[in-house]
């Protein structure tokens, strides 16, 4: 792949462990509140809850706002757990507050940013929300390996609206033919890739099949066969 000079990573669920990260900051605020509740129960239900929620924000369906107060709203509901609005709203800010402390990360994520950050210009595309996506970066020791941070409320659109895909290639000064993007999620990284020209690497993580014609590692270094 000699004519790739722009990788765009996405960093949640791709170099960022978001899973691991986001329970532990639910056990420190579950703590903080006396939430009299079954961490294991809550956290099987919120996260496929959460997801759906982040497909509506990333569609465009509903705002910051309503993603972060109706994920925890509706897994109370769904566990039958009691609450009242005020402690949905401490709790949904607590925990964007807490969440970027906890920094575990993707296997090899260290490993193969080094090996492809003397090779290549490096660049983030993120769904995530400003006030935690940079804490992020910083506090795991990321930022130094990217030259453009380019995220979804800078850019004013969502992966995998084509706006953003073009935003992060004039922010970063590429062209799509010299670019590729690379991470876990299939609709907003993938696809939202390939439909702008860009090519793509998917981090399957989760070891969904795929077509033979789409490049898929399960491992961050299981990249360098293809850079």
């Amino acid at each position: 792949m000699n004519h790739i000079n722009h990788i765009f990573f996405d960093l949640d669920h791709t170099l960022w462990d978001f899973e691991t990260n986001s329970d532990i900051a639910f056990e420190t605020i579950f703590k903080k509140y006396n939430v009299g509740v079954d961490l294991q129960k809550f956290l099987n239900y919120y996260r496929g809850i959460n997801q759906n929620y982040w497909k509506l924000y990333r569609t465009e369906k509903i705002t910051k706002e309503e993603l972060r107060i109706g994920r925890l709203r509706d897994t109370f509901v769904k566990i039958k757990q009691k609450f009242d609005m005020q402690l949905i709203d401490n709790l949904s800010i607590e925990y964007i507050e807490v969440l970027p402390n906890n920094n575990q990360l993707f296997e090899g994520a260290h490993e193969i940013l080094e090996h492809l950050h003397s090779k290549y210009k490096l660049h983030i595309i993120t769904n995530g929300f400003n006030e935690v996506q940079y804490k992020k970066l910083d506090n795991s020791d990321l930022s130094k390996y990217f030259d453009k941070i380019i995220t979804s409320e800078d850019a004013g659109v969502k992966k995998p609206n084509s706006k953003i895909f073009k935003y992060a290639l004039e922010i970063a000064e590429a062209t799509s033919k010299e670019s590729i993007m690379i991470g876990d999620n299939w609709e907003a990284d993938v696809m939202g890739a390939i439909n702008n020209g860009l090519d793509a690497i998917f981090f399957n993580y989760e070891k969904k099949p795929v077509g033979e014609n789409i490049k898929s590692v399960h491992q961050l270094l299981e990249i360098k066969q293809y850079l």
